[in-house]
């Protein structure tokens, strides 16, 4: 499972930085980073991150992830090596019981998924959208308890 997650995460970070139309240029991509997969594989994984085409800004059809408007194509992308040694976690920011967590664009669900996973007893629950977690903290729990709990199960929270 975790080398499909890997690939998921892979397959996210190149959709979100380079135009690809075909799903040949895909495999390709994918291979570069470390891949080796079929066309039907790469069909499911596609329909699993709900991914679609829509026309780019030079009037080509490009793969696009959900809510794609989060994300911003760059000139020169990073290898998905490099983007994943980034943390996905960007910051985290509590109003009362409640908490919203900053993501990376396509990190959100992941990382909630995580935390739910882990049964963290602070937090009542999450809701995860592409580059937001909204989280529900228990009455009585600090700010502190929270982010220790979630330094757990989140990396690079402290």
């Amino acid at each position: 499972m975790k080398v499909k997650n890997n690939r998921l995460e892979a397959l996210r970070m190149i959709i979100s930085s380079q135009e690809l139309g075909s799903q040949d240029e895909l495999l390709s991509a994918l291979k570069k980073e470390g891949f080796q997969l079929t066309q039907a594989t790469l069909s499911r994984d596609l329909k699993q991150l709900k991914v679609a085409k829509a026309a780019s800004m030079r009037g080509n059809y490009v793969y696009v992830l959900p809510n794609d408007t989060m994300y911003k194509r760059v000139s020169t992308p990073q290898s998905v090596r490099e983007m994943m040694q980034v943390p996905g976690f960007m910051s985290i920011n509590f109003s009362g019981n409640m908490g919203v967590i900053k993501t990376r664009p396509g990190y959100a669900s992941s990382i909630a998924y995580n935390i739910d996973n882990h049964q963290i007893n602070e937090i009542i629950g999450t809701i995860a959208g592409d580059d937001t977690i909204f989280i529900v903290i228990k009455e009585g729990i600090s700010q502190d308890e929270v982010i220790a709990a979630l330094s757990e199960v989140v990396p690079n929270m402290k």
